[in-house]
């Protein structure tokens, strides 16, 4: 028979296993309940990180990239773009804002204006055509896809009438001898003109002309800039001279080459006439008020 000691050892040694087994299957389980949670807080993560290049949405969207605003000039086709990724099997449509009249839907035109076209290539622009545009039909227009609820783009259209000016004008004095300097300015233009052309007398001027001294510059930009040079002033210089822009109306300024004459000398004299004028209707009222009873 084994003594009370030793069975008291022998208990106390499978005490000691059943603890440690017991902690390091406790240690195991945490260990995998945290590689676990590890993981899936990664998978998470891994789900909630987005693409910064992706779309705000999965289906349709607008292209912000195209203009919102359209300048087009009388009578000169416009082009209204509505740039559409990710279009699917949706369709884009085109309607006009201040009536909300249908125009087209897909390539198809709605409207009796037969003006109006859609275009459509291979890639992801949709395009409104307006041919001869007046200024009737400036204002918005909606590119709309038919989503649910549909989506929409807005484009406002303005149109715009160049003009011309002639700095100086209407009448222009030039001193015999002197240097004729004319300056026609192109104006609410959103592209310079392809030519600008100077007429004398509704005869177009010529550069190269026996007379000499004749020269145009013209600078093109957002306001394009024609200037007329002619030297050495002479009578038969005088006359209607006008500048007519390839996409402007034209306009005139009269030119008066002098011999000796002042036509300041002229204006002072319409001015005395004109004070003249106010001191005999000054005159008459004082006679007035001295025969009143």
């Amino acid at each position: 028979m084994p003594s009370r000691l030793a069975v008291a050892a022998i208990a106390l040694v499978l005490s000691y296993n059943t603890v440690w087994s017991a902690q390091r299957d406790n240690e195991n389980a945490g260990s995998g309940s945290a590689d676990g949670n590890a993981l899936g807080e990664d998978a998470d993560k891994g789900d909630k990180l987005l693409d910064p290049w992706a779309p705000p949405t999965p289906g349709p969207y607008f292209d912000m990239d195209g203009r919102s605003n359209v300048t087009a000039l009388l009578g000169k086709t416009a082009f209204l773009n509505c740039r559409v990724r990710r279009l699917g099997n949706k369709t884009v449509s085109w309607v006009r804002h201040r009536d909300t009249h249908l125009l087209t839907v897909g390539l198809y035109t709605y409207t009796n204006d037969q003006r109006f076209r859609a275009q459509h290539g291979s890639g992801d622009d949709w395009v409104l055509q307006l041919k001869y545009p007046q200024h009737r039909d400036a204002g918005t227009y909606e590119c709309q896809v038919s989503t649910t609820p549909h989506m929409s783009h807005l484009v406002n259209l303005t149109v715009v009438e160049p003009s011309s000016e002639i700095l100086g004008g209407p009448d222009l004095y030039i001193d015999r001898g002197s240097t004729i300097n004319l300056t026609c300015i192109v104006l609410n233009s959103p592209e310079p003109p392809a030519y600008v052309i100077w007429n004398h007398n509704d005869a177009i001027i010529s550069y190269d002309s026996p007379r000499g001294g004749v020269s145009v510059v013209t600078e093109k930009g957002v306001t394009t800039e024609s200037f007329l040079l002619i030297q050495s002033a002479r009578p038969s210089d005088s006359g209607r001279y006008t500048c007519n822009p390839s996409n402007a109306q034209a306009k005139g300024i009269n030119v008066h080459v002098l011999n000796g004459e002042h036509p300041a000398a002229m204006q002072h004299a319409g001015q005395a006439h004109h004070q003249s004028s106010h001191f005999y209707c000054l005159v008459f009222c004082v006679c007035l008020l001295l025969l009143a009873p």
